[in-house]
């Protein structure tokens, strides 16, 4: 007898124990899912991200912001699950990105715009522009139709008919009276180091890299894509969280008033917000 009822009290502290054990991973994972892990780009996105960390805060959701400073590791660590989204991107470089990898990789929504500039330390107007001038563009394939469209707008070279933009290259001009020389073999990131040591070049330069070089792209830039530019930076993620109500309520975060104001106080135009009331 006294052996049956020292066995039915190790029975019971056994159940007592998993009970415990079980509400202990239970806490723990509602308190891993109050937390996510976000991608960014030192500026504009981080800077933007820690703006929404306090907003978060306040909805009960942990923002824990990964500085990146290129644009292969945050898709490559978001594919890999180390990140729960990324912010660093616009949608055709996200598109180009799935069909280069094979990511299963999707956005939740477009939360800003940066304005593509081309600079020159040396060369003051469009009309100054010398023949055979050589135009550096970074060595991603997404950049090229958007900076080449732009070069269109300013009316230095001419676009085959029918070709979609956002997939141009080089080889679709058909005009180009001053002969430029497109060199598409640079690092998005070192391209305002060459800004500032090649002499009488221009540079085609993504914002958040000109901003973090101390270039205020609306004062220093030669010309820039206005404000109906389609490449609109996006909230990243795997396409199975899309639906993820913590990802969503960032989202709703970062088109808030408080960060349209925010990205419109800053930055001067030079980043655009989208979706929300501005």
């Amino acid at each position: 007898m006294k052996k049956l009822a020292a066995l039915l009290f190790i029975v019971v502290l056994g159940l007592l124990a998993a009970c415990g054990t079980s509400g202990d991973k239970s806490a723990a994972g509602d308190k891993e899912s109050k937390e996510i892990t976000v991608g960014a780009s030192s500026e504009p996105h981080a800077e933007i991200l820690e703006q929404a960390k306090p907003l978060l805060e306040e909805k009960g959701i942990t923002l824990n912001i990964d500085p990146y400073q290129d644009y292969i590791l945050p898709n490559d660590d978001l594919a890999s699950g180390k990140l729960d989204a990324n912010y660093f991107q616009h949608i055709p470089y996200l598109k180009q990105t799935v069909k280069d990898t094979g990511y299963d990789l999707d956005y939740i929504a477009g939360i800003h715009i940066e304005p593509m500039g081309v600079y020159s330390k040396d060369i003051q107007s469009i009309d100054a522009i010398p023949e055979e001038t050589e135009v550096l563009l970074s060595n991603s394939v997404s950049d090229h139709g958007r900076v080449l469209a732009l070069f269109e707008k300013a009316g230095l070279i001419k676009l085959k008919d029918g070709v979609e933009k956002a997939a141009a290259t080089i080889d679709d001009i058909v005009e180009n009276p001053k002969k430029l020389k497109f060199s598409p073999d640079y690092e998005a990131a070192l391209l305002p180091e060459f800004y500032h040591s090649e002499k009488n070049v221009l540079t085609a330069i993504n914002t958040n890299y000109a901003i973090g070089a101390g270039l205020n792209p609306l004062e220093d830039a030669l010309f820039i894509e206005d404000e109906d530019s389609p490449y609109v930076n996006v909230l990243a993620v795997k396409t199975e969280d899309k639906e993820n109500a913590n990802l969503k309520q960032l989202v709703e975060v970062l088109h808030s008033k408080e960060i349209q104001d925010f990205i419109l106080e800053k930055y001067k135009g030079a980043v655009v917000p989208v979706g929300g009331e501005k």
